[in-house]
């Protein structure tokens, strides 16, 4: 997802990445490892994810049109944007699953909730490698993530539930073919 590297994870995720699901605001990251992302991982498969304001294909939205440009440089580039109506779907499951406006309770949806969702809808089984549980917690380092995810989860505005999401992620698990690896974790 985003900028992840696969380089020095071969034996955990492969050795390549068939699909790439971005967030807008991750684009420039890839665009200042262009060798990496566009000439190394040719056969990846972009899927760029963002408000319309971003993406908008009309009004030519900034992080589209710094798409437009690298495909002028990468020719061969697979480069997909989700749609407006399915930007709406995924805020729709969201709401379903929490009862919860996404906008009007301030909540960001993250890339692992655009990725799960269509993993879903491609895979008939799904391996997620490195993603912690909603029960998680733990410090050490210059970040604390657990703070971080708890100051996400409260926040009035802009915040990502990713506690949130991987409570639903584990429910979704003991219903579909999903496992949790590197950590392993109830629900699949």
């Amino acid at each position: 997802m985003n900028h992840a590297p696969t380089v020095g994870y071969e034996e955990d995720v492969g050795a390549r990445s068939t699909i790439r699901v971005v967030s807008h605001t991750s684009v420039p990251l890839l665009l200042r490892n262009q060798p990496y992302f566009f000439q190394q991982s040719q056969e990846t498969l972009y899927i760029i994810w963002g408000p319309a304001k971003k993406m908008n294909r009309e009004k030519v939205g900034t992080t589209y049109q710094a798409l437009l440009n690298v495909m002028e440089t990468y020719p061969h580039l697979q480069i997909y944007t989700l749609t407006e109506e399915k930007m709406a779907y995924c805020d729709d499951i969201f709401q379903n699953e929490t009862g919860k406006n996404r906008m009007k309770s301030g909540s960001f949806l993250s890339t692992g909730w655009f990725t799960m969702i269509l993993a879903m809808e491609l895979c008939e089984q799904i391996c997620v490698f490195g993603m912690v549980s909603d029960s998680a917690g733990w410090s050490g380092g210059r970040l604390d993530e657990c703070k971080m995810y708890l100051m996400h989860e409260r926040a009035r505005r802009a915040g990502h539930r990713f506690i949130t999401e991987k409570a639903i992620f584990s429910r979704w698990a003991k219903r579909r073919n999903i496992i949790f690896t590197h950590p392993s974790w109830a629900g699949g």
